[in-house]
């Protein structure tokens, strides 16, 4: 697999987030996740993968940055850059692909995903550059998000094959795909409700056959690319944990405790004698 380029994205609401208060951080990307900062957990995430390179990192802002020693230590030009947050998540990607320049593949996530994994992005990269795309999008379905998450609330997209939600993990594996980071701007408002996201990417008609079930995922991947002049693919992953960002202390909860039960399976594991590591 050809190395991909990260992007982060860590702009948010500052202290004013229900999150951040809740923590008593400057910033949601600080909050602490089991003790460890959310962004920090993404970072490790990307530097444990197998098929990320350099990281870019769009916030969080300078202020909140500098009150974070974890965070600067991280910091290291052409390996982890920082970059001021734009207004949205979309002006951050945009500044991101204009620091990291060239044509690398891209991969796109949010400082938010508390439980990405190096396995997680492995997983998805891989899915990605097999699925042809040059624009890619990872889905989970949503009935195994709410049996592992019961008390979290997530947008639910629901197409002919089932309903999904979004991962946060975002794949750009040509360069003809940064064109849709413009067109992003353009229905970023609109991304919390399916039907209005769907009539303004995909017309009226794709909007009935949404609303009558008809629509199917590979169907609305095909008028969407259609519609932007480039390939675009969604990728289906079967980790639950891949749907749950971290938007509300209800989900901060519940992000902590699979983390409490993984620690909890891992020292209760046997040990080989030869490795010292848990089988």
């Amino acid at each position: 697999m050809t190395p991909f380029a990260a992007l982060v994205l860590a702009g948010d609401r500052g202290p004013g987030d229900p999150v951040a208060r809740a923590a008593g951080t400057p910033c949601k990307a600080l909050a602490p996740v089991a003790g460890v900062p959310m962004v920090l957990r993404v970072l490790d995430a990307l530097a444990l993968s197998e098929g990320v390179g350099r990281v870019v990192l769009c916030g969080p802002a300078r202020d909140a940055l500098m009150q974070s020693s974890a965070v600067q230590a991280r910091l290291r030009p052409g390996a982890v850059d920082w970059v001021a947050p734009g207004a949205g998540p979309s002006a951050s990607a945009v500044a991101g692909l204009e620091l990291l320049g060239g044509a690398d593949p891209v991969l796109i996530t949010t400082a938010d995903h508390a439980l990405l994994g190096p396995a997680l992005v492995d997983d998805f990269l891989g899915r990605a550059e097999a699925s042809g795309g040059e624009v890619v999008v990872g889905l989970v379905r949503h009935e195994g998000v709410q049996a592992a998450f019961p008390e979290t609330r997530r947008t639910v997209t629901r197409f002919r094959d089932g309903g999904f939600c979004g991962t946060n993990l975002f794949a750009l594996p040509d360069p003809a795909g940064r064109r849709v980071v413009g067109y992003w701007q353009g229905v970023e408002s609109r991304r919390k409700r399916p039907w209005r996201l769907i009539a303004a990417a995909l017309g009226p008609v794709a909007l009935v056959q949404y609303g009558l079930g008809w629509l199917s995922v590979e169907r609305a991947m095909a008028r969407l690319s259609h519609h932007l002049g480039v390939q675009v693919k969604a990728v289906e992953l079967t980790a639950p944990e891949a749907g749950l960002d971290v938007d509300t202390v209800a989900d901060l909860h519940q992000a902590e405790a699979l983390l409490a039960r993984r620690r909890t399976a891992r020292d209760a594991a046997p040990w080989r004698a030869d490795t010292e590591e848990p089988v």
